[in-house]
Parts: structure tokens; sequence; C-alpha cells
């Protein structure tokens, strides 16, 4: 709304021109998102405590996490709503691309709320039934994928990392594509979200990627040089990738170790299904697996834990699934295994970059 009522008055003040900017709108949008969850966070953390909306640990978890109990959850809604505050203010909202990730956003938050209010009202750590929570994910993310899908101009290729020109078409097969990752990230972030701060940190490493690539991917100039698809438009989701780094990181503030809230499903299922969504619309889809390789590694970890468990009868590859817990009970102290992640995190984000260029 910033953007709406202010760029019109450049023609009279040119100072106002530095609203058309991409760059300064992400800068403030990010400062806007971190302002709000810095005020609005201990307000919502007395707020949660008060109404008894503590953490469920479940009961085959390590030992050491009964600590944690009662801790306040739900935290993620103080994430959606600095995000979408934040876009709201510094986005142009006659941008197709913004409605479409504030649509998931706010869906998949919707999602993990009745997860952790289920969560909550039954008194224990198991939420929805795994088939309705992801029925209702697959419906949002077809959707989505199916309007994207029929954007006029919309490019159904797919970028290989490492290769200039290996860019298959996928056809009708991209809608499954898109609904397939945008559903994975969502469910792999989720995974994720274990450890005080784990999920929190690589996803701000994630977010604070693809404002770069959703700035290249919208400018035609930049597309053109680095030979990767242009996306009219998808520039100005550099500001929503700005606002979600601000609140990621507003909201670290409170839930670093030892953490004051936690996010909850209704944060992690937003964060994943929006950052699956980024990767999509900026045509950077097969290299979401290297920038949330974190989220990968997490997510296969579980894969392997339960296949293997079920074709041997009982024996166990990691000591517990997902990955962070293995490292946990090795006797790794928690900041330890949370800070390690996140340097990783940082390293496959770089390499993400480098792609650009090594082809």
């Amino acid at each position: 709304m910033i953007y709406e009522f202010l760029y019109p008055l450049h023609t009279v003040f040119s100072f106002f021109n530095v609203f058309r900017y991409i760059t300064f709108r992400t800068i403030f949008a990010a400062i806007t998102a971190l302002l709000i969850c810095l005020f609005v966070g201990p307000w919502l953390i007395r707020k949660l405590q008060s109404l008894q909306i503590g953490q469920r640990i479940r009961e085959d978890g390590p030992q050491s996490h009964i600590v944690k109990k009662d801790t306040p959850t739900m935290g993620g809604v103080l994430i959606i709503i600095a995000v979408v505050i934040s876009t709201f203010l510094w986005s142009n909202l006659s941008v197709y691309y913004v409605w479409i990730i504030l649509l998931v956003t706010v869906g998949y938050g919707l999602i993990g709320f009745a997860d952790d209010y289920h969560k909550l009202t039954g008194n224990s750590s198991k939420g929805l039934s795994g088939k309705t929570r992801l029925v209702a994910e697959i419906i949002i993310a077809l959707f989505v994928s199916l309007v994207i899908y029929f954007k006029p101009g919309f490019n159904s290729q797919i970028a290989v990392p490492f290769f200039k020109t290996v860019l298959p078409d996928l056809g009708w097969g991209y809608i499954l594509l898109a609904t397939f990752i945008i559903v994975g990230t969502a469910n792999a972030v989720n995974l994720t979200d274990g450890l005080d701060g784990l999920a929190i940190g690589p996803a701000t490493i994630c977010f604070a990627t693809y404002v770069l690539f959703a700035y290249f991917a919208g400018n035609v100039k930049v597309a053109t040089y680095l030979q990767i698809p242009y996306v009219p438009g998808a520039g100005e989701l550099s500001i929503f990738c700005g606002a979600m780094v601000g609140a990621a990181l507003g909201f670290l503030w409170f839930n670093t170790y030892p953490a004051e809230i936690f996010m909850g499903d209704v944060g992690s299922l937003s964060l994943g299904g929006a950052l699956g969504t980024m990767a999509v619309i900026a045509k950077q889809e097969i290299l979401l697996a290297i920038v949330g390789g974190i989220f990968v590694l997490e997510t296969f970890s579980v894969i392997f834990q339960v296949g293997y468990f079920k074709l041997t009868g009982g024996k166990r590859i990691f000591r517990m699934a997902p990955l962070h817990h293995h490292f946990e009970l090795k006797g790794w102290a928690e900041p330890k295994v949370i800070v390690r992640f996140w340097i990783i995190s940082i390293l496959l984000a770089l390499l993400a970059v480098s792609t650009l260029k090594l082809r």
C-alpha cells in the first residue's frame, strides 16, 4: 500500500521515485517484518502462556525434550502476520504472483493451525490425521499449480542446474511436479522443525537466496545474461522473500535456544509451502533441492529409517529420525546440532547461487 500511495507522487517529488526500485522495497519489507515480530512477539508469548497454548512432547522423542513441555507454540502466526502486512505495504499488488504466494502462505498456515489446535484440544502430540492434512495440502497446491500453468505465456520447461541447454518441457506433467514440490517442501520443513531455531535458520537462508532468484528471473536483461527463464513479474516476489527473511529473523529472536516460543505446524507448513511456491514461480524448481538441502536430508532420513525398519523387521539406520535427533542421541548438544545445520545451509545456498554461472 505504501508503494501504491507514494510511488505515484514521483511526478511531483522526485524523491518518491525510489519506491519503484525492488531492491529498496525488499530491504524495507524485511525491516518492517522484523520490527513487527520484535514488537508483537513479547505480547504474543504472554498471550499464549495465559491461554495455556503449550507444546505437546512426543512420548517416543529424546528425553532431553521433556523440559520443552508447555513452551508456547503456534508462534508461526506471528511470522504470517508480519509477512502479510509487510508484503501488502511494500509490494505492487497488481502483480499476479503476489496474491498466489500469499494464498499459499495463509492457506498452509490455516492447515497448520488446525493441526496445532487438534493437538492442543486432544492433549497429545498427534494432530490431524496424516491423510486429512495431506489432502488439504494437495488441494491448495494443485489449485495454485493449475493457476500458474494456465497463466498466459507460462513456460512449462524446467531448468536443470549445471546445464545451460537442458530444458525439458514437461507439458501437463509440470502441474504434477509443481504440486509435488509445494506439498513436499511444506512437509520437509515441518519434519525439520524439531529443535530450537533449527527450521527457521535454514528457511531464512533459503528465502534470502530466492530473493536473488526471483529478482534475476523478473529482470529480462539479467535473465538473458544468465540464460535462465525470464518470468515477468517474478521480481516483485523478492519483496515477499525479503519480508520472510525479516519475519524469520524476528521470530528467531525468541525461538533461538532455549526457545521462548515454537512456530508449530502453522509456521512450518506456511514457510515450506511458500518456499516451494517460490521455487516454482522463479523457475528454479530443481535447484530447491540444493538450496533447501537440509530439508531434503531430514526428509530422506525419515523415509530411509521407516523403509529399512520395515524391510529388516525392526533394525534402524539412525538412532532416531529425523536426522537431527540422531545427532542428539549421539551426545551432540542441541545448539551444536542447530548451528552446524545452519552452516551447511549457508554452504548449500552459496553452491546453488554458483550454479547460475557454473554451467
